[in-house]
Order: structure tokens, then sequence, then C-alpha cells
């Protein structure tokens, strides 16, 4: 992953980008503003820690947050929609996990959902770290979250 093959492609196709995120706290954002020039692809991001950011902020549903938690892909797929319908943005992607310490039988420790969202084109999928510590789950976060950013403007299909 390349934060800056990230970026030329974004905007070599004249697209714009946007993150949601929870467990990362602005970290997908940080990464793509380290890099001069970043300001013609980045159009905002969303630090959505708390479920009544993810519902005010990004429009997530309250009963889909009931049903399924936080942590699920249901919830980082209208993360990820709600980024888009709330900015300026072509492409978005979001992160919403369990970066410890703790976690529970159900959702584990380092488990991580993510969402990318492009036109009306979304995916989500969960992956599982593992317990490996707060700050390595939040990086590992991160750089899967810029990872599908990159292979979504590598693959215009997506």
């Amino acid at each position: 992953m390349s934060v800056e093959r990230l970026l030329d492609l974004a905007r070599a196709q004249g697209l714009r980008v946007t993150a949601a995120e929870s467990c990362t706290g602005g970290m997908v954002m940080a990464a793509l503003t380290d890099v001069a020039g970043s300001s013609a692809v980045v159009e905002r991001g969303f630090v959505t820690y708390s479920n009544t950011a993810k519902i005010e902020m990004l429009g997530v549903s309250a009963d889909t947050l009931a049903a399924y938690g936080a942590v699920s892909e249901d919830v980082a797929a209208q993360m990820a929609t709600g980024a888009l319908s709330h900015s300026d943005a072509d492409l978005a992607v979001s992160v919403t996990g369990i970066a410890g310490p703790g976690g529970s039988e159900y959702k584990p420790e380092g488990r991580v959902c993510f969402g990318l969202a492009r036109g009306s084109h979304v995916h989500s999928e969960t992956q599982e770290f593992g317990a490996q510590g707060r700050g390595e789950v939040r990086r590992l976060a991160r750089d899967h979250a810029l990872t599908l950013l990159e292979k979504a403007l590598a693959d215009s299909t997506v």
C-alpha cells in the first residue's frame, strides 16, 4: 500500500475521498493528509467514535446499531454510505472495531469491520487482526483501510 499511489490514482481520475473512522480515531485521514498535495483529493473526514456520532454525523440507523452493534459489517457499510452522502467525496472508506484491550467472546479484540462506498456500490468486510495490542490493531486497521481505497481506485469497476 502506498498513500502516494492512492492519491495519484484519485487525482488522475478526478475523484475525492473521505473516511469515516471509529477505532482508528482519524489515523486514516492523518495518513492521507501527511502527503503534500493531498488537498486535491481529500474532501473531509469523520471521526465518529460514539454511536451518537455515527447516527448524527453519518446517518447510521439506531436500529442497525441496536441489532448488530457498532462493530459490524452492517454499521461499517452505513458509515461508508453516510460519509458519501454527507460530503462531496466520490469514494468513502469506514473503519469500526475493537482495538483493545478487551473485547468479548462474540466480538474479540482485534476484530475490525470496514466499509467501502462508491456511487451505489457498497462493500463491507471484517478482518480479524487478533489481540496484538491497541496500537498495533489501530495501525493494521489504518493500513487496511488505505489498501481498500487504493484497490478501489486501481479497479475503476469498484
